[in-house]
């Protein structure tokens, strides 16, 4: 019933978009669909969309599907200890690193604004799976330290199917500006 409720209003506020001018009348719809008291403002177009279409009901049989699709990667850490860990789909490498307590820093918390996050695919046919890095990841990845040819930001691998048996390694440091030793806490 909510779902549907909400489905209309979304299409109703959807198709109001071009006449409204201003957003701060979408306010009523978000409100309702979310039943969230901090979604009390929409600051823009793309807000509201992620709104109304992630917070729609879904069936528990798709959502016991989705969070029982993992992959397994690996982990080499900087003394070559191996660490194996599931990672469900969608997930990136660098929040997956910090909910298994692997030592892959992510400073800026994967908004690419920094490479302390930098892995290395150890193997070729599994980094050209991976779609091709921006330009932004391309920028940051030029201030990794040990950069190789198959570089890249933990923050902008996720996880999806044909990763299965992915190997990443970590480069034995990083550059950041932080004190020598410091070991940031995952937030």
């Amino acid at each position: 019933m909510f779902a549907s409720k909400s489905l209309q209003l979304g299409a109703q506020a959807i198709k109001g978009l071009s006449r409204v001018s201003h957003f701060s009348r979408l306010v009523a719809p978000a409100t309702i669909i979310s039943r969230k008291p901090y979604f009390q403002v929409v600051p823009n177009i793309f807000h509201f969309c992620w709104l109304l279409f992630s917070t729609t009901a879904t069936s528990s049989a798709d959502e016991g599907n989705e969070e029982k699709e993992k992959i397994s990667v690996t982990f080499v850490g900087k003394d070559g200890e191996e660490t194996e860990v599931k990672v469900p789909i969608g997930m990136s490498m660098l929040e997956a690193a910090h909910q298994n307590d692997i030592e892959l820093e992510g400073a800026c918390e994967g908004s690419l604004a920094c490479s302390t996050c930098h892995v290395i695919v150890m193997d070729v046919e599994q980094y050209n799976k991976l779609e091709d890095p921006t330009d932004e990841e391309n920028d940051m990845l030029d201030l990794a330290f040990g950069l190789t040819e198959t570089s890249r930001l933990g923050c902008q691998v996720i996880a999806k199917p044909e990763l299965d048996g992915l190997r990443l390694a970590l480069p034995a440091a990083t550059r950041n500006f932080a004190v020598d030793g410091y070991k940031p806490k995952p937030h």
